[in-house]
């Protein structure tokens, strides 16, 4: 058995020095040691040589990568699972420029695994909330100073994308976060999402004065700080603010303009993702992150997908 005790890059590459080390930890992790047809869960399977199984109903042969982030490429699992462990230990993320020092593969190469391996975060990205639950959306693109003077948005609160991306997020205090690319920060963008993940019986929520959450009241004990009036923690009742939320767009914002430089609207949501996944383990050990990935890699992107 595997000593799974890991601490640092070097004890992984102590423990998975062979390619069937990593087979075996990644069946381990997919299946608890019963293998499962990714065609039919409730057929019998047969073991064959070379890792190889075969699903008795369908005929169809498969492996631990079939289905998986793994499944048809071409670099070793031992390269993967170094990737793995690299992007989620980092605490800002890592480059593909940087990965593809690390783990000797071109730059190309190192962004299709990066891709494939953020396809994967959507995991953090889907809790219920309750309790006390922060609003809030931020854009992520240029700065307004820096635009060009035909771009540039006079209102001060700059809700304006001619080239920004909005993203709509919900952080529970003192719990877990879900963030979200959104088309606007109107009503029928916001409260959908808000309605999905945020339970109304056991929650208050706190926004700011912004009227896509006009009306939200109707279901939740809806309290309003009014930015616009320079409040930011309610003077009736401090707990009402949306400090912690707005404290976490920073950290996102930081990720995206000085680990990554530029990235797209079509692929932010990968980005929010990672980041997502990242503040919700925050406490969690790297050794248990890079775990809970390898169990949850069974989202295939393929690079024709993203590009």
């Amino acid at each position: 058995m595997l000593n799974t005790n890991i601490k640092s890059v070097l004890e992984l590459l102590q423990t998975f020095s062979t390619e069937q080390s990593c087979i075996d930890y990644l069946e381990e992790q997919r299946w608890g040691g019963i293998i499962e047809s990714p065609f039919d869960s409730l057929s019998r399977v047969y073991k064959c040589s070379e890792n190889k199984y075969r699903c008795k109903n369908t005929g169809k042969y498969f492996n631990a990568k079939t289905g998986t982030m793994f499944e048809n490429s071409k670099i070793g699992l031992r390269k993967w699972f170094l990737a793995i462990w690299l992007v989620t230990s980092h605490k800002k993320g890592i480059s593909s420029i940087q990965l593809s020092k690390d783990v000797g593969v071109t730059q190309k190469t190192a962004w299709f695994m990066l891709q494939r391996i953020r396809s994967c975060f959507g995991i953090e990205n889907n809790n219920e909330l309750e309790g006390i639950v922060e609003c809030d959306e931020t854009f992520i693109g240029g700065k307004n100073k820096n635009r060009h003077k035909d771009k540039k948005v006079a209102n001060s609160q700059g809700r304006s994308y001619k080239d920004k991306v909005p993203v709509m997020g919900m952080l529970q205090r003192g719990g877990k976060m879900n963030a979200f690319v959104v088309t606007d920060t109107k009503r029928n963008s916001i409260q959908p999402l808000v309605c999905r993940y945020v339970n109304p019986e056991t929650t208050t929520l706190i926004s700011d004065e912004w009227l896509g959450y006009t009306g939200l009241n109707k279901y939740y004990d809806h309290r309003i700080i009014d930015h616009s009036k320079k409040e930011y923690v309610s003077l009736q009742d401090g707990s009402i603010h949306t400090n912690n939320i707005e404290g976490s767009w920073n950290i996102l914002k930081k990720s995206v303009s000085g680990m990554y430089n530029h990235v797209s609207k079509k692929h932010l949501q990968k980005y929010v993702d990672e980041f997502v996944y990242r503040f919700n383990l925050k406490k969690v050990s790297d050794q248990e992150k890079f775990r809970y990935l390898l169990s949850n890699s069974n989202v295939r992107t393929k690079y024709k997908e993203l590009c």
